[in-house]
């Protein structure tokens, strides 16, 4: 069962504004991400450990600093309160599943604490897939 995209949104970004963790650490915590979940993509725009916004209709030329590109299927896997093997980080699943990284990785690298633990609260909000 597929989630409203605008819905997800609000939830994700409302979980990542509430984390203890991200709000503790995140004071540099500024960057943009796109999710391509196939069909459905959206760029998280984080500012100082806050969603600034959630684009859920990117237009092609919509600019995101790096990029987590994998199946409706692995994203889906993502999201479950206790993944599979090799679904439990973006590490494992971009060595032995369809996981692509792409983009700027080095302000991955330079946010990956905040970024992980964020990443981790789809566990919790679902996947609009």
């Amino acid at each position: 069962m597929s989630i409203d995209v605008n819905s997800w949104a609000a939830k994700y970004k409302q979980l990542t504004n509430a984390d203890e963790t991200i709000q503790c650490m995140g004071k540099y915590y500024t960057c943009t991400f796109m999710f391509d979940m196939g069909a459905r993509k959206v760029i998280v725009e984080m500012h100082d450990g806050k969603v600034k916004a959630i684009n859920t209709d990117p237009a092609p030329m919509d600019s995101y600093d790096f990029a987590l590109r994998a199946s409706p299927e692995t994203w889906r896997e993502f999201a479950q309160p206790m993944p599979k093997p090799m679904y439990h980080g973006i590490f494992s699943a971009s060595f032995q599943r369809d996981l692509r990284l792409e983009g700027n990785l080095l302000v991955l690298m330079q946010n990956l604490r905040n970024f992980t633990v964020q990443f981790e609260l789809l566990r919790q909000s679902g996947v609009p897939v």
